[in-house]
């Protein structure tokens, strides 16, 4: 049983040096460009811009009194 947990251990320490598995960077830049007031918070208080970009959201700490770690805006899906 070890030597299966040693080989499983290895094919992912491989994997993850290698292209297959890249790293998420978060949401586009265009995602996350509208007015401050619309933000809804996806954080949680002192969240740091990795933290907040691992689950998905936006990060802007430039404007005081808003969430700085917030839902990107999501792309409308066309119903015909």
């Amino acid at each position: 049983m070890e030597a299966r947990a040693l080989w499983l251990l290895l094919l992912v320490l491989a994997l993850g040096s290698s292209g297959w598995a890249e790293e998420y960077i978060g949401p586009l830049e265009s995602q996350c460009v509208f007015p401050a007031k619309e933000r809804v918070n996806c954080g949680y208080p002192d969240i740091d811009r990795e933290a907040c970009t691992n689950r998905g959201c936006c990060f802007d700490s430039s404007i005081r009194g808003v969430p700085w770690c917030f839902k990107p805006l999501q792309e409308e899906e066309c119903t015909f």
